[in-house]
């Protein structure tokens, strides 16, 4: 793998592309018209809904060459052929204290906590990449070390 290339699992480039195309195909259109329409009520200087459009389209644009970036340079990763070990694409489950849960290491940009999707450069995803199962990963938590066990990897 190229230094310059962003890991992603498949799932997670099919989801940027069509945000992407969203962005493209349907706000930026919309943004457009609605730049115009301001630019044709006269002084643009005290003309916020002008000043407005502007800035949200140069966001926008902004947000869009980031996403044909990402695009354009990743790399699709499954996590299969990985010898058994937890890498980009891989469902690890995992012991902690007495419970059991299951993460998906994904890469940065599908990155979601909340829906157990942990990047493979967050603190936890770095201390589990290259593991296999029956190992630990220890973690520098706010509350101090957390100490996760390796119970199964797909």
């Amino acid at each position: 793998m190229s230094d310059n290339k962003i890991q992603i699992t498949e799932q997670g480039l099919k989801n940027l592309e069509k945000e992407l195309d969203k962005l493209v195909s349907d706000k930026r259109p919309k943004l457009v018209e609605r730049l115009a329409n301001a630019r044709s009520q006269g002084d643009l200087s005290e003309n916020s809904d002008y000043q407005n459009a502007k800035e949200e389209l140069d966001f926008l644009d902004g947000k869009i060459s980031e996403l044909q970036n990402v695009v354009h340079n990743s790399e699709v990763v499954s996590g299969k052929n990985n010898n058994g070990e937890i890498a980009v694409g891989t469902e690890v489950t995992l012991k902690i204290q007495d419970e059991e849960h299951v993460y998906y290491i994904v890469g940065e940009w599908e990155a979601d906590p909340i829906s157990k999707k942990i990047s493979h450069s967050s603190p936890l995803g770095q201390a589990l990449v290259g593991k296999k199962v029956g190992q630990k990963a220890e973690v520098e938590a706010p509350v101090g070390k957390v100490t996760y066990e390796i119970l199964a990897i797909k």
